[in-house]
């Protein structure tokens, strides 16, 4: 679990009920950018380790993909 997922929650709920002072929102809205900026990483790593197969078994993985990889396609 992300460890800043917590004090969003927190600030959220509060937001909710009572209302954020402006120091609140502006934490309120540096965590969520650094929640965003987490889970791209985590979208990202998981596409570059992406290989795709036709049903004959060729690689055919776009060649973009290959090239955020540092790999050449054959």
């Amino acid at each position: 679990m992300i460890p800043i997922l917590g004090r969003i929650n927190q600030l959220s709920k509060k937001q909710r009920s009572i209302g954020l002072t402006e120091e609140e929102k502006a934490e309120q809205a540096a965590l969520r950018q650094e929640y965003l900026r987490l889970i791209r990483g985590q979208v990202m790593s998981t596409m570059l380790s992406l290989s795709v197969v036709d049903p004959e078994g060729n690689d055919v993985t776009p060649l973009k993909l290959l090239n955020e990889k540092g790999e050449s396609k054959m």
